[in-house]
């Protein structure tokens, strides 16, 4: 048995559908650790990412970033289970520009309160002794994309398809995402071969990376418009976002890092861990298989 700890999200409930054999546990539960005693996997997905509202503090990211982190670990320490699996995130090591493919021996510089937790869940996992037959395997994705995702791509998708223009057509990056598909994969074959897996921090991504405007190119292709594309001067973009960092207007400095940086992140340890030599799918292939989901669902 498999037991996913906070699988009621868009990753959760991917994973419960591709593990044949997986249970959703909540900590909410009394009984959670009971739950979780007789499993063979753990999997933890619980914790806190956005603020859309401004409002969460430190304590509360620590809260459900670290300490519901500690809790898990003591909970596989005493169960029956061989192998936890922590979802952690790249947060942990970098939040908003790589020129050059991130590897796990890279130094960690977490910018907001949810890297910095996410970063002291890895360092107080990481420290602890494992019992003998026991293996924990930190995985660190960029974004995870796919159908039933409600983030940053079914913005862009639309912004899109109604007809109006991208407006920062002038930065031209490439980023590291990772499918819901590849991901589950990587979940997969980590569960299969963990016997000859060694504990520790792995980066899963797509195999490559992807620029914005070719997920533009994406979304066009997928709505069959012919959306023109909107490239203001880079300095004008630039000015717009420091006064976000005042007012209260859509675009800010730090948001602005995130859509128009480069982010790259390297696969190679996990895949050749595992012995994987291609992903299911290509970043491009798991893009259009996204966007098409945004589409059917209108």
């Amino acid at each position: 048995m498999i037991s996913v700890l906070g699988a009621t999200g868009f990753i959760g409930q991917n994973l419960l559908t591709t593990l044949s054999n997986a249970t959703c546990v909540s900590l909410r539960d009394g009984k959670w650790r009971s739950s979780v005693y007789s499993a063979s996997v753990i999997i933890n997905l619980i914790g806190k990412a956005h603020d859309h509202k401004g409002t969460a503090m430190e304590a509360d990211f620590y809260y459900a970033n670290v300490e519901l982190a500690k809790q898990v670990y003591e909970a596989f320490e005493t169960s029956e289970a061989k192998l936890l699996i922590h979802i952690s995130s790249l947060a942990a090591l970098e939040e908003f520009e790589s020129s050059k493919f991130l590897t796990e021996s890279d130094k960690c510089q977490p910018e907001s309160l949810y890297g910095s937790s996410k970063r002291k869940a890895e360092e107080w996992l990481i420290n602890q002794k494992l019992p003998i037959g026991k293996k924990l395997i930190i995985l660190r994705p960029p974004m995870v994309h796919g159908p039933g995702d409600k983030g940053n791509l079914s913005l862009l998708y639309n912004l899109i398809s109604k007809g109006i223009p991208y407006p920062l057509s002038s930065f031209d990056n490439n980023r590291s995402f990772i499918s819901i598909d590849n991901f589950c994969y990587f979940i997969k074959q980590i569960i299969d071969k963990r016997e000859s897996l060694e504990s520790g921090i792995y980066h899963v991504a797509d195999d490559e990376p992807i620029s914005t405007k070719e997920i533009i190119a994406i979304i066009k292709k997928v709505i069959n418009k012919n959306v023109p594309d909107l490239a203001l001067p880079k300095g004008l973009v630039k000015l717009i976002a420091k006064l976000g960092d005042i007012i209260p207007v859509p675009l800010n400095s730090k948001r602005l890092k995130k859509m128009t940086n480069d982010l790259l992140v390297s696969n190679k340890k996990i895949k050749k861990a595992l012995g994987i030599e291609k992903l299911p799918l290509t970043a491009k292939e798991g893009l259009e298989k996204t966007i098409r989901s945004f589409k059917e669902e209108q």
